[in-house]
């Protein structure tokens, strides 16, 4: 493989992952970036797809200028023809109108142009420069798909061979205007085309030695190679375009034409060519419609730019110096100081071959199309970089506790907690208190059932609290602490990105009801007894039992001396009546297991409330890991790929 094949494949091959970056850019920053940018983003995407689909082996050069710069003259000049029509009335070219070297491949490419008028050159056609030649020759008038046509062009040809001239007849009765392709250079006369339009101002000259950088076709060609002013230049006639290489002219309508549908064509087709040749008369050359409508939009494009400076030869030397140097700093203040000017005259010819030559070296690179696309996608890059954000960590623990805490604190953990500690002394109290008062703390309500907290047999997942997550207070509590968490989680973004972080934050509000209403269910808050429970229980009673033993026996006692019978003997402990030691061993050990039941109740509680506390608030930090954390570390995620993609595709073009 040559070097210059090989450099190409490179080339394009960098292309292709710029475009795949970009491509993921833009299905990264959907919904997220403006829709202007998304919208503009996505045709040039479609743009640079379509046209790597098409002929590799065309260029396409439009060529552009404003209202009287001689533009059709010039592609008469530069295809030795006359099938661009001059005249009088303005605006003169209305339609497109394309000439093709190497017609082979290239309907599809100008079906997606939309370029209806075609005239395809003869196999050998030059090229061609020069001064003014004598007879015209009929050309092949195609239309699209490849038939020929009648109506295709104003100026028809005829296609048996002979030679015509302009207006003539021809044996089928067709008439023809064209110049001759090949042989003898013929280029329009000046005419109306070739016109003053005065209200242009020149812009000052800049450094000269500015223009001593500038390189490439037209900067090895300069010197010497254009004749002085009124100096008749010698014919140029370049060889014919390689087999291979293709090349469509486009003869394009005034970008500053008043009818509406010449700049929508114009506008449209500043897109999709593959070369961009602007033609400028020395009246018009500083016109803002030219430089702020489309110039300053296409300072990456200076590798596929041309300019050209017609009706160079009504100038003098100094006055065309000064007009190319004011140009020349024009365009470097456009981010264009690569693109050299070139003086040309259609009327003469002088500089046309020079035109010309840079033209087909275009053409026979191949390049230019990849080119085009590299400076649209490395544009498209450029516009994205706005959007860009350095890269954005996951949100701290810190924030990640604090939305924790404020989702526990909106569930209703305090309050949970709170009956949890209730609840449990309540039990401790029905369980180990005194037998005689402890029926009354069934009278006291559950704190958890009311809570509806105590179903222990209703199926987890179909559980519902009672607990207030859903109310005003609570979704507003809510939405705060989603607020801050969003903002702590896109950091120093700046927007769309900071927006979208936020966005994913807030959208996640309506599934937290219940998800934490669930998380608070379907935690275990241990509502079962301890083992110690049983032991005070059991004691409880058996202390309850000697207290009736011994006011039974009392009462026995008391029975029988009411009725005067003998009285039983009493057993002592101690000279004490064993009944009344009953009677008070169970009252003072009922009492003393009560109080210690109680302490015990109270620190047991404490325990028990700070375990359910930790598991709520874990079950809280699931939820907001879940339902939260996880949609903002996705869009967190998808901002750090979209710049990432974004830096590849700019570093990369």
């Amino acid at each position: 493989m040559s070097r210059t094949g090989q450099d190409t494949t490179e080339t394009a091959g960098s292309l292709a992952e710029v475009l795949a970056h970009l491509h993921e850019a833009s299905e990264l920053g959907a919904e997220r970036l403006p829709p202007e940018e998304l919208e503009r983003l996505r045709r040039t995407l479609e743009r640079a797809g379509r046209r790597r689909s098409l002929s590799a082996d065309h260029t396409v050069v439009g060529i552009f200028g404003p209202t009287g710069s001689g533009k059709s003259s010039l592609v008469n000049a530069l295809s030795g023809t006359g099938a661009a029509r001059v005249a009088v009335r303005r605006p003169t070219t209305s339609e497109p109108l394309a000439l093709v070297w190497g017609s082979s491949g290239s309907d599809e490419l100008l079906d997606w142009l939309e370029v209806r008028q075609r005239v395809a050159l003869p196999e050998g056609a030059p090229l061609v420069g020069g001064g003014p030649a004598r007879e015209p020759r009929v050309l092949e008038v195609v239309a699209p798909g490849g038939g020929r046509t009648d109506a295709a062009l104003d100026a028809r040809s005829d296609l048996g061979g002979r030679e015509t001239h302009p207006g003539a007849e021809g044996p089928d009765g067709r008439v023809a205007h064209d110049a001759p392709v090949g042989g003898t250079d013929q280029l329009d006369g000046p005419g109306p085309e070739d016109g003053h339009d005065a209200g242009a101002a020149a812009t000052p000259a800049p450094d000269p030695g500015a223009r001593g950088s500038r390189r490439g076709f037209f900067r090895r060609r300069r010197r010497g190679s254009t004749p002085a002013a009124g100096q008749e230049p010698a014919q140029h006639l370049l060889p014919a375009l390689p087999d291979t290489a293709g090349l469509i002219l486009l003869d394009l309508p005034d970008f500053d034409s008043t009818a509406v549908a010449h700049r929508e064509t114009v506008e449209r087709l500043a897109g999709m060519v593959d070369v961009l040749l602007w033609v400028v008369d020395p009246q018009k050359y500083a016109d803002a419609a030219l430089h702020h409508g489309f110039l300053r939009d296409l300072a990456t494009h200076e590798a596929v730019i041309l300019v050209a400076l017609n009706q160079a030869d009504r100038l003098d030397p100094e006055d065309l110096e000064a007009v190319l140097s004011s140009l020349a700093g024009i365009l470097a203040g456009e981010g264009l100081p690569g693109v050299d000017v070139v003086p040309v005259s259609a009327r003469t010819g002088r500089g046309v071959g020079e035109l010309a030559g840079g033209i087909r070296e275009l053409a026979e690179s191949r390049a230019a199309a990849m080119r085009r696309v590299a400076a649209d996608a490395e544009r498209a890059a450029g516009d994205l970089l706005p959007f860009v954000a350095e890269h954005v960590a996951a949100p701290s623990d810190a924030a990640r506790a604090a939305l924790s805490a404020e989702l526990g604190m909106a569930a209703g953990v305090p309050v949970v907690v709170d009956a949890v500690r209730s609840a449990y002394r309540r039990d401790v109290h029905a369980t180990t208190g005194w037998p005689v008062t402890r029926w009354l703390a069934g009278l006291r309500p559950d704190p958890l059932r009311r809570l509806n907290l105590r179903r222990q047999d209703v199926i987890p997942e179909l559980r519902r609290s009672s607990l207030p997550v859903g109310d005003p207070a609570q979704q507003a509590r809510v939405g705060q602490a989603l607020r801050v968490f969003g903002d702590a989680a896109a950091g120093g973004l700046r927007d769309p990105w900071r927006t979208s972080v936020r966005d994913a934050a807030l959208s996640t509000s309506p599934e937290l009801t219940d998800a934490l209403d669930a998380a608070v269910t379907g935690t275990d808050l241990e509502t079962g007894r301890s083992r110690w429970w049983g032991v005070f229980g059991v004691l409880q009673w058996i202390a309850f039992a000697a207290l009736v033993a011994g006011l039974a026996w009392l009462g026995l006692l008391a029975g029988l001396a009411f009725l005067q019978l003998p009285a039983l003997e009493v057993p002592r402990v101690e000279g004490f009546p064993l009944p009344t030691l009953l009677i008070l061993g169970g009252l003072v050990a009922g009492v003393l297991l009560a109080v210690v039941a109680a302490l015990l109740a109270r620190w047991g509680a404490g325990r028990r409330a700070s375990r359910v506390r930790r598991k709520l608030l874990a079950a809280c930090s699931r939820v907001a890991a879940d339902v939260v954390l996880h949609p903002v570390l996705d869009e967190v995620d998808r901002c750090n790929a979209f710049s990432a993609a974004v830096r590849a595709a700019s570093q990369r073009s």
